[in-house]
């Protein structure tokens, strides 16, 4: 069975995030082994020098690396990757197994990005589109539309 991760950076805080996560959870427990892996965000100043910046992203990548599985599939979240359908994600999802990979590991870098070193290992970069969202809705967003795409693949009616 496919094991699909979502690594990020930071914890969810408010109930009605982790409600939402949880009922996908259990919704994909049919189609994937699927794991949310949160890595602890890097403490920075208010008012943070672009270098203090580029330490947290760096410090961040580096712990997101370290969760990384072997032979995954690796997908950055990233403001320069792609705009793509809900079917096209199901198709990524559908090749990458084919192809394969054992597992698909999405990551979402914390409020400052991911880091270039990051972007370099992955195999794909998928943008959400233009408009900027909190990081809990964006995981939540992501998660729901990995369910969609196991669900278009097994062409049931929650896809319309």
């Amino acid at each position: 069975m496919l094991t699909v991760n979502i690594i990020c950076v930071g914890k969810l805080k408010e109930k009605y995030w982790t409600q939402a996560i949880a009922e996908y959870e259990k919704r994909l427990s049919a189609f994937c082994k699927f794991n949310i892996i949160e890595v602890n965000e890097e403490k920075i100043s208010d008012n943070p020098s672009d270098s203090q910046i580029q330490n947290t992203i760096v410090h961040e990548g580096e712990r997101i690396e370290s969760k990384l599985k072997k032979n995954s599939f690796v997908v950055s979240m990233c403001i320069e990757g792609k705009i793509i359908s809900s079917e096209e994600l199901s198709q990524m999802i559908e090749k990458a197994s084919v192809d394969g990979f054992s597992s698909i590991d999405f990551i979402i870098g914390g409020s400052w990005g991911i880091s270039q070193k990051l972007k370099g290992l992955s195999n794909a970069k998928i943008s959400m589109g233009r408009m900027t969202f909190p990081h809990q809705l964006a995981r939540v967003m992501l998660t729901e539309q990995i369910y969609r795409a196991f669900q278009i693949s097994s062409h049931t009616k929650y896809h319309k």
